[in-house]
């Protein structure tokens, strides 16, 4: 039975990301030895997109209020950008302080129950 997901993500600058992780996101997490943190994500879902390109992979985090949480974020130091409606949900790009983005977005087609 599967039990949950591990997402991995590589930076140029680990330690301060885990901080963000940490200190600005609010994300729980373990210590698996030496440091190495392993946090705890809220509720996933996983969407499959056909693409005649090589497959890959993304990771956006999901809010209800895209517009709330860009200003909390901001007011936590994070840089997140401008805010678009792409039909499905209003996405912004979320920087990492090791150089990568993820994705934020609040959702406006049906989500899976949280249980």
């Amino acid at each position: 039975m599967i039990t949950g997901a591990h997402a991995v993500l590589y930076s140029k600058d680990a330690e301060a990301d885990r901080a963000f992780f940490r200190d600005t996101l609010g994300f729980p997490a373990v210590d698996a030895g030496g440091g190495w943190l392993i946090f705890a994500l809220p509720p996933t879902e996983a969407a499959l997109h056909p693409t005649d390109a090589d497959p890959r992979h993304e990771l956006y985090l999901m809010c209800d209020d895209i517009a709330a949480e860009r200003a909390r974020l901001g007011r936590a130091g994070a840089e997140v950008g401008e805010i678009s409606d792409e039909g499905w949900g209003k996405l912004a790009a979320l920087e990492l302080p090791g150089g990568g983005t993820l994705g934020i977005y609040q959702p406006f087609h049906a989500v899976p129950p949280r249980d």
